[in-house]
């Protein structure tokens, strides 16, 4: 498949500070590629680079194989939806969304076209002459996606777009911008720091941290395969186990005990971090035999919230660690109790070995 963007070696230095370490990152034509991170990762800088909205330190920017790394924003044919939707309060609906058409000097016919194709798309049609006061935050939202679909750009970039919106209309836009992506075959490069948002939506998630790629690939691999410890507390929820290997496949943890993790990853006597997926883990009530495959510590549970499908469980081990569980919610009357003594239990092939 060919890259719609590929980045080499592109930087962005504000005085002494690096926004954007030297970086290389290629975007597939038609894939829906989001750039996760907590603030000042360096994923808003990796977007502006991407617009033209700020020029590179150091590298260079190719647009379907071309240079455009000083080309000016307007004519590298990018469009662009804002959180704040960046309406034009004067303007109606149809007047916003034909306003980068006018801008481009399109014809009357053309330009009325090709809105009410867009305000369908977005399920706006009949709200052409409303004023964006007239609208909820999520109609306003549709109308910034209109307008940036509108002259059907080769690459279309979402800055937080959903950030303003409450929960529930959140999901909604979420599955309408999937559905969009899916129905206009353009490549999407999407920004956010909600990384269940970025979870759902995404072909692949570019995770930043401190102005650089921590890891990029699909939401399984990001999730289940974390490469380092930064990646693994920041998508989902995470047990983090400190040890020193033991043999092949065993390592000796707090406590003088020890557990089964993936084989061949380590010599002895090197010191890892394995993580455990906090639904991989199992309770047991304290008496129940267990199969000598499944790693198991005894232990009391310290807390459990009820979070509606599912209930969050802590357990402190014996040996002094706290361990998380998730688990199908029940009744309350079926529900763990803080003080009651419990095994957790987890399969070594569940366990991840993380970089130190």
């Amino acid at each position: 498949m060919n890259n719609a963007i590929a980045l080499r070696g592109i930087s962005k230095m504000y005085g002494p500070v690096p926004a954007l370490r030297p970086t290389d990152l290629s975007v597939e034509t038609g894939e829906f590629l989001t750039l996760l991170g907590p603030s000042g990762s360096g994923k808003t800088t990796l977007l502006n680079l991407i617009a033209g909205a700020t020029g590179p330190t150091t590298g260079v920017i190719l647009l379907d194989g071309r240079d455009i790394t000083r080309m000016p924003p307007r004519e590298r044919g990018i469009g662009m939806v804002f959180q704040n939707y960046a309406l034009m309060p004067h303007m109606t609906v149809f007047e916003n969304v034909a306003y980068p058409l006018r801008a481009r000097h399109s014809p009357s016919k053309t330009i009325r076209a090709k809105v009410m194709e867009a305000l369908e798309r977005v399920g706006l049609r009949g709200f052409e002459d409303r004023k964006p006061r007239q609208l909820s935050g999520g109609q306003q939202q549709r109308v910034g996606i209109a307008r940036c679909i509108v002259y059907s750009p080769a690459i279309i970039m979402m800055d937080e777009p959903l950030g303003a919106l409450d929960k529930n209309l959140r999901e909604q836009m979420q599955g309408e911008i999937k559905r969009l992506h899916k129905e206009l075959g353009t490549t999407f490069i999407y920004v956010t720091h909600d990384q269940e948002e970025a979870l759902n939506m995404s072909d692949r998630i570019c995770l930043m941290s401190t102005g650089a790629i921590a890891q990029l690939g699909t939401p399984d691999e990001l999730y289940f395969q974390p490469s380092n410890r930064f990646v693994a507390e920041f998508i989902g929820e995470s047990n983090l186990i400190s040890g020193r290997m033991e043999g092949d496949s065993r390592m000796a943890i707090a406590g003088n005990r020890s557990v089964a993790i993936p084989g061949g990853r380590a010599s002895g006597g090197a010191e890892l971090l394995v993580m455990v997926r906090p639904e991989r883990v199992r309770l047991c009530s304290i008496d129940e035999p267990i199969n000598d495959a499944v790693n198991v510590l005894s232990g009391e549970i310290a807390g459990s919230s009820f979070v509606g499908g599912m209930t969050r469980v802590t357990v402190q081990t014996e040996n002094g660690l706290k361990l998380t569980a998730k688990m199908i919610s029940g009744r309350i009357e079926s529900r763990p109790v803080p003080g009651a003594r419990v095994q957790v239990c987890w399969s070594p092939s569940d366990m991840v070995v993380l970089e130190k």
